[in-house]
């Protein structure tokens, strides 16, 4: 009768302990899941804009520090090919200009930033990827807008700029190779042959003779014509 006991009690201590293990382990279980779940929303999250423009695809502008305009460019071009956002983020553009600058009586003409600190995207700023990308960039301040909130340009802005979907086209039948005239502009009646034809910015590079040599300089597609 005794050892019929003492059996009882160990297995009611057994039980009390297997209970108190099963107890623990939900307890750290629920702390599991509810850790992984914790994390699944931060990931989640990380790329979520919660200031958003409702405007979806359009040229949108981001401030930069000051010297950062063209490797900002570059950095979201890279996270553009790394990413696969090639629908997500179009254009990525630092509007430059043609200023004539004359030292020591020389005349020289440079191309300088049209909007120092600031870059023009053509992009979905809705898209959580796309938004993410660019607004945690290195060198970008926040895009323009009220309270860093992406506003895309408006159509007169973007004729001012002449971005958008109705600049103009121009097919040029040159390659490589080709002599090409200038037509119009600062290099008008110099003749070179093409180094490089871009499409996308609608120019071709040729060399001219800038102070006893010879320097690679673009030309828009309208300046020039094919011999």
């Amino acid at each position: 009768m005794e050892e019929n006991m003492n059996l009882e009690a160990v297995a009611e201590e057994v039980k009390e302990t297997v209970v108190a293990a099963e107890g623990e382990a939900a307890v750290v279980s629920d702390e599991t899941a509810k850790a992984e779940e914790t994390a699944k929303t931060e990931v989640f999250d990380i790329g979520q804009s919660d200031n958003k423009s409702g405007k979806g695809m359009g040229w949108y502008v981001v401030h930069t520090y000051s010297g950062y305009e063209n490797k900002v460019k570059a950095n979201i071009e890279k996270a553009i090919e790394n990413r696969h956002l090639e629908k997500e983020i179009l254009e990525v553009r630092v509007p430059m200009q043609d200023v004539v600058e004359v030292k020591n009586g020389a005349r020289k003409t440079v191309s300088k930033k049209l909007f120092p600190g600031y870059v023009l995207i053509h992009m979905d700023a809705d898209n959580n990827d796309a938004w993410y990308v660019v607004r945690n960039t290195r060198g970008v301040t926040g895009f323009v807008g009220p309270g860093s909130k992406p506003v895309p340009l408006s159509e007169e802005e973007m004729r001012i700029l002449n971005v958008g979907e109705g600049e103009r086209k121009i097919h040029l039948d040159v390659k490589e190779g080709d002599m090409v005239s200038v037509i119009s502009g600062v290099w008008q009646d110099t003749v070179g042959a093409v180094k490089r034809v871009d499409e996308g910015k609608q120019v071709v590079v040729i060399n001219v003779d800038l102070f006893g040599r010879e320097t690679p300089v673009e030309i828009a597609f309208a300046d020039v014509k094919k011999l």
